[in-house]
């Protein structure tokens, strides 16, 4: 209903612009019959779009549109909702930025090159099978020796394999954690670089505003000079001003370029792609200790450091049972020719003969160099969670102090903002009657535009904070 209701706001702008008739004008607007000929009903239109007297002066201008003007009414209605369902949200672009951006992909893929380790480790030594041939034949009792094959298999130490997974797994884990975070991390990037657009987009709404108001002041003095109440100096004043806000805004158009290739970049699209600009710029008040207890409870920087640790650990253990003997079984098989100058028992009767092998791991120093390495490892991983937690604690309470500056500064500049409007009113009804204090004026509206734009750069600031919390927090969007 909301949604309609602005559209309608926007609909009934356009078609009521050029309305005429004095009758309707006389009853909604009369003090417009004495004005310019032309002169639109804009302002006839009450401040809020959404209000009940608002539908009602609606209905009555729609009314008096034609029959055509009506149907293209509705059907401009009718598409505008329809096709509005299609822009993109902040957190359609989130799910864009998930499945496009080259460095979280790499990230995966990582995870999933670490997931094929385990098949690796857990796997037995390939068997060896040895060929040989005599080329001088090695006499027997029961002839000569021709061929010889040999098939053997070796076998680590029992556990050796189950714990070589173990490392796998738990190190393809602290990768997928490590993947987790990444995620986190571009979803904070992409509001990041999402939020300075519509910060620059509310900024260029301000400085058009501002723009439009100058350009009638610069009016109201010509003409206060042009009857004598007024000086070309506040004329020129509006000049200088007016210049000034125009290059402001063409300066603010060419700031988009940057923006929006910084935040397509992140999406892997396009630079110059269209970006569109959803976002209400409301503050949702953010509570005192806001997900403090997921701060080093569900982090996933804090869960690969852990998983790091096990590894290391189970990584001496691993090490310990490569260190044991390695058993194997293999069989020999010769082929022996028959003898040719007698005649016997078991002539030419080939060998199978069955063997069992044992490796001595009697050079030491290479295991205990490793066992020292995986524990040299857990400690060093144990200190950097100690350092993560820490930064983690200082990172919050920065932010929910940036947090605690931005909304008082709103506070602030909604109060400024408000008497500012009314110091701006009463002059402007000043120098209506007198023609005194125009530079006040100019002044005072520019003060006006100042605390507007430090109102938009405090929300920014505020939502930028509250995305970066989010991500030190491990909060994740659910699609």
């Amino acid at each position: 209903m909301k949604m309609i209701t602005t559209k309608l706001s926007m609909v009934s702008r356009f078609f009521t612009k050029r309305i005429t008739k004095r009758s309707w004008l006389a009853d909604n607007c009369p003090h417009l019959i004495s004005g310019q000929a032309g002169m639109t009903v804009d302002t006839c239109l009450p401040a809020k779009a959404g209000s009940t007297t608002y539908l009602v002066e609606l209905q009555t201008s729609y009314a008096m549109i034609g029959k055509k003007r009506r149907i293209c009414l509705i059907l401009f209605l009718f598409f505008s909702c329809y096709f509005s369902g299609f822009s993109q949200s902040l957190e359609d672009y989130f799910r864009i930025g998930a499945e496009q951006n080259p460095g979280l992909i790499s990230k995966y893929k990582a995870f999933e090159a670490a997931m094929q380790r385990v098949d690796q480790v857990n796997s037995l030594a390939d068997p060896n099978l040895t060929l040989g041939y005599f080329v001088s034949p090695v006499e027997t009792r029961v002839g000569p020796q021709r061929m010889r094959f040999s098939l053997s298999q070796a076998f680590p130490w029992f556990g050796t394999l189950g714990a070589q997974e173990n490392v796998a797994k738990l190190t393809a884990e602290a990768k997928y954690q490590e993947f987790l975070d990444a995620r986190n991390n571009l979803y904070f990037q992409i509001s990041a670089a999402y939020f300075p657009m519509v910060e620059l987009k509310k900024t260029i709404e301000l400085e058009q505003r501002n723009l439009d108001v100058l350009k009638k002041y610069k009016e109201i003095s010509t003409i206060k000079f042009e009857n004598g109440t007024g000086t070309m100096v506040d004329v020129l004043r509006t000049e200088l001003i007016l210049e000034d806000a125009e290059t402001n805004l063409k300066l603010l158009l060419e700031k988009e370029i940057p923006l929006r290739a910084r935040f397509n970049n992140l999406l892997n699209e396009p630079a110059m792609k269209e970006v569109t600009i959803q976002e209400n710029l409301d503050l949702n008040p953010v509570p005192r200790n806001y997900r403090k207890d997921s701060l080093t409870y569900s982090n996933p920087r804090l869960e690969a450091l852990d998983l790091q640790m096990k590894a290391s650990e189970a990584n001496q253990l691993a090490i310990k049972k490569q260190g044991l003997p390695k058993l194997g079984v293999g069989v020999d098989y010769v082929i022996i020719d028959e003898r040719t100058d007698m005649v016997m028992s078991d002539n030419g009767k080939d060998v199978l003969m069955p063997m069992v092998t044992m490796s001595i791991p009697i050079f030491r120093g290479k295991y205990k160099a490793a066992q020292k390495e995986a524990g040299l490892m857990k400690e060093a991983f144990a200190l950097q969670k100690d350092d993560l937690e820490n930064q983690l604690t200082g990172n919050y309470e920065r932010i929910a102090f940036e947090l605690r500056t931005q909304a008082e500064f709103l506070q602030k500049y909604d109060r400024q903002i408000q008497l500012t409007t009314q110091s701006l009113e009463l002059l402007m009804r000043a120098y209506s009657n007198s023609g005194n204090d125009y530079e006040e004026v100019l002044r005072m509206q520019q003060e006006l535009l100042k605390y507007e734009k430090q109102k938009i750069e405090a929300l920014i600031k505020y939502q930028i904070s509250k995305a970066e919390l989010d991500y030190i927090t491990s909060y994740s969007p659910s699609f």
